[in-house]
């Protein structure tokens, strides 16, 4: 039981699944990229994804969802912030809607609710970077 709770020969997260394909995609495009061991459970910020080209270089915090809105802990954006400032890179949090492509909001186009940061569809499709548009293709 123990091993299926960690991930060895259990079903894969949803996020984690979109994070290793949110991986593939910055390698097929000439970025070297990596899921950041930790994310979430030390005391040091740690963002999901870190990508670069030796020119940009990418924090993100990666979310999946099947629902139209979804939530991100204040601490969560507020750690990425923190490291993205700290190692160099731009923040983003990345969200993959079911039957979506993926979008990357900045930080500041989050909507901000009264324990959470909240990203709609909607808000998604208006204010999001699609990935062509975030690596400047």
């Amino acid at each position: 039981m123990y091993f299926m709770a960690v991930g060895f020969g259990g079903r894969k997260s949803k996020g984690s699944k979109a994070e290793r394909e949110l991986i593939h995609l910055f390698w097929a495009h000439g970025f070297a990229a990596m899921r950041a061991a930790g994310s979430g459970s030390m005391q040091h910020p740690s963002p999901d994804v870190i990508a670069s080209n030796g020119r940009v270089s990418f924090a993100i915090e990666c979310k999946a969802s099947a629902d139209p809105v979804k939530y991100i802990e204040k601490d969560k954006v507020n750690q990425l912030d923190l490291f993205a400032n700290s190692f160099g890179a731009r923040a983003f949090v990345a969200l993959r809607f079911d039957n979506e492509k993926w979008f990357f909001l900045r930080l500041t186009d989050l909507k901000i609710t009264k324990e959470s940061y909240s990203v709609s569809l909607e808000l998604a499709k208006e204010k999001g970077l699609s990935f062509e548009e975030l690596i400047g293709k």
